[in-house]
């Protein structure tokens, strides 16, 4: 039986078509995805993210055994920031990409993917039973958080009216339109508290809030009335796909898997080499250092394949994942993701090329329902959000 979120019954009222989205029951639709996506990229939108997991590390040891399991520098982070960040096997794949937050001195809280919860926290619970540096406390929190983002340029204008007042918990701000992007602080809000972080996954301005059961209903209904007069609009999983890949953000199974490393996703910017160790290191400083403008080609250690972004330039239907790309008349990669831009009115997509093909202007051939169309490598990512 499908999972589903607190909010189930809320979706069902505003008309949500559901689907199955890794054996949760989720919203995909509820007007239309350009609809919804035109919202958030004008105006507002707001989406369940519940589904997501949440972790808890706490403890003396905890910064250390995270800077060692995590590519990213935690070090840099002080009580109410955050950042995006890698979980990594030994040979560099991607276990999972996510938020790490610092709540205190000692205590750190991950926002990972829905699909990976038993994974990640496994995989974590299995690094924690090996950790000799610290005391250490690894929870799995994910039944205890409900999870609402609201983004778009307009989301700063209402939001506190919806979270009235300054925050009492993590880090001092006088309210949560204070916050800026990367922070996190806790606010009361009715009879709860909740954390709010200025983070999202669509590019543009916003907050993703977490809370108690309690709290999912009326802050929902309420960020909805209030926000009526902005234009807000409920979104679904098409939408927040559309999204992320205008702006280029990677989505786990897609873009991201344990054979693929952060450095053939164009991630190294999140791989902080200079640290110290941690998982992956090797491989990943290997591959880094391939990509010198003074590496001889070849260098052992260096990457095969790399990420890119394409444009269609011929009149085609939508590139869709999965669909061959064509390099010089030879088969050499796939399609990760693809989609009619809402925004650009124009096919759009990331996929894997080999490394000596991923050269913007570059041009591929997507197979699109048995023929071939054509498209170029562009740079990243397709779509910037105008800042206020």
């Amino acid at each position: 039986m499908l999972k589903r979120t607190l909010l189930f019954a809320a979706h069902q009222a505003l008309g949500a078509k559901l689907i199955d989205f890794g054996g949760w029951e989720m919203p995909v639709q509820y007007t239309s995805i350009s609809d919804e996506h035109l919202a958030v990229r004008k105006a507002a939108g707001i989406f369940d993210i519940s589904h997501m997991g949440e972790v808890t590390v706490s403890g003396p040891g905890a910064l250390d055994f995270l800077n060692r399991t995590l590519t990213n520098d935690i070090r840099k982070l002080s009580p109410g920031q955050g950042q995006y960040t890698l979980l990594c096997n030994a040979q560099g794949g991607v276990i999972d990409d996510l938020y790490a937050y610092r709540l205190a001195p000692e205590a750190f809280f991950l926002i990972i993917n829905a699909s990976r919860i038993a994974t990640d926290v496994a995989w974590l619970q299995a690094q924690a039973a090996k950790w000799s540096g610290g005391q250490l406390n690894l929870t799995d929190a994910s039944h205890h958080y409900a999870a609402i983002a609201v983004q778009g340029p307009k989301v700063r204008s209402f939001i506190d009216a919806c979270i009235p007042g300054a925050s009492e918990a993590v880090m001092p701000v006088s309210a949560v339109s204070a916050l800026k992007k990367n922070q996190l602080a806790g606010f009361p809000f009715e009879k709860s508290n909740v954390l709010v972080a200025c983070t999202g996954y669509t590019g543009e301005d916003g907050f993703e809030i977490l809370g108690p059961e309690a709290a999912a209903r009326p802050l929902w209904d309420k960020l909805l009335a209030v926000g009526a007069a902005a234009g807000i609009k409920p979104c679904g999983l098409g939408a927040r796909d559309t999204l992320r890949t205008e702006v280029c953000y990677p989505l786990y199974g897609h873009e991201l898997d344990e054979q693929t490393t952060p450095i053939e996703a164009g991630l190294g910017f999140f791989v902080a080499l200079d640290k110290g160790e941690f998982n992956g290191r090797a491989v990943l400083a290997a591959q880094q250092a391939s990509l010198r403008p003074e590496a001889p080609a070849g260098q052992v250690g260096g990457i095969k394949k790399k990420l890119v972004a394409f444009k269609m330039t011929d009149k085609s239907a939508p590139p869709r994942p999965h669909y061959p790309i064509w390099v010089q008349g030879e088969k050499a990669g796939v399609v990760t993701s693809g989609t009619q831009s809402p925004s650009l009115n124009l096919g759009i997509g990331l996929g894997y090329v080999p490394a000596e093909s991923a050269k913007v202007g570059t041009p591929l051939e997507i197979e699109i329902r048995g023929k071939r169309c054509a498209a170029v490598v562009v740079p990243k990512p397709f779509y910037r959000p105008t800042k206020a």
